[in-house]
């Protein structure tokens, strides 16, 4: 599970307004290995976490590369997932590390052999700041869980208010906004009941899907593990903050930022 917020102004009107302002959650069970986010790749041009699971090292569930392509997904609430398919972290990886494939062409790719990743149901958020002609942005602010794009989650619609309160207020700093983001979230509250979620909870239990109905999930082996807010100004100016849960343990975090500037 996973929750997402973005707000997206390809053509900002001011040099300092933000192109792209991204806050997001990963949600897995505590003990599922990986690598908090660093630079990887050819000269270190890939910024993103990685999966450490055996089978599925190397997948990144979001990240973003120097030339200006960001990328992250969110799986569907399934019950019986196939533990023997292609990780979806992959999916973001691949279209990160191929510098010759733009997003048009890669969404192709993928809607041509997606069911070869695990589940055959998946949302898959990719765009490069740098555009392409075939692509037509769209902006606006948008929310993303575990379904499509803008359901009417409970919880989704209380987050999205949140992210939209936040983003609207031109007194905060560059700092200040990654805080008030990160408050918006780690709100720890229960959305329930909300019917329209539920319906797809098969094969979980009801404090598990109680549990799933808050921006950040909180249950004894599995929940929010990972926040993660990207920041673009109209100049191509990159501020990448992560904020990790430690040995396991939902109260013990460490909080990394990285500044860098997209490739022309």
């Amino acid at each position: 599970m996973c929750i997402i917020f973005l707000k997206f102004d390809p053509r900002p009107a001011s040099k300092n307004a933000y192109r792209l302002i991204l806050a997001a959650n990963r949600d897995e069970f505590y003990n599922r290995p990986s690598k908090a986010a660093d630079f990887w790749g050819t000269n270190s041009e890939i910024l993103s976490g990685l999966d450490l699971e055996y089978g599925k090292e190397g997948g990144s569930w979001l990240g973003i590369s120097k030339r200006g392509k960001v990328a992250a997904i969110t799986n569907y609430m399934e019950g019986h997932p196939n533990p023997n398919a292609q990780g979806r972290g992959f999916l973001v990886s691949n279209y990160l590390m191929d510098k010759d494939v733009d997003s048009y062409s890669y969404l192709k790719k993928v809607s041509a052999e997606g069911h070869l990743y695990n589940g055959e149901t998946y949302a898959f958020i990719l765009f490069s700041l740098h555009g392409h002609r075939r692509a037509r942005p769209v902006s606006g602010i948008y929310g993303l869980s575990n379904s499509l794009l803008d359901t009417p989650w409970k919880k989704l619609l209380k987050g999205k208010e949140h992210f939209t309160n936040v983003v609207g207020d031109q007194s905060l700093s560059g700092d200040g906004l990654v805080q008030a983001l990160l408050h918006v979230l780690n709100n720890e509250e229960l959305n329930t009941p909300d019917p329209l979620q539920e319906q797809l909870g098969e094969g979980y239990s009801r404090s598990m899907v109680q549990a799933l109905s808050a921006v950040c999930v909180r249950s004894p082996h599995y929940g929010t593990r990972t926040n993660t807010i990207i920041l673009i100004d109209a100049e191509g100016n990159v501020t990448f903050t992560e904020r990790t849960m430690l040995d396991v343990d939902a109260s013990k975090w460490s909080t990394n930022s990285f500044q860098f500037n997209l490739q022309a």
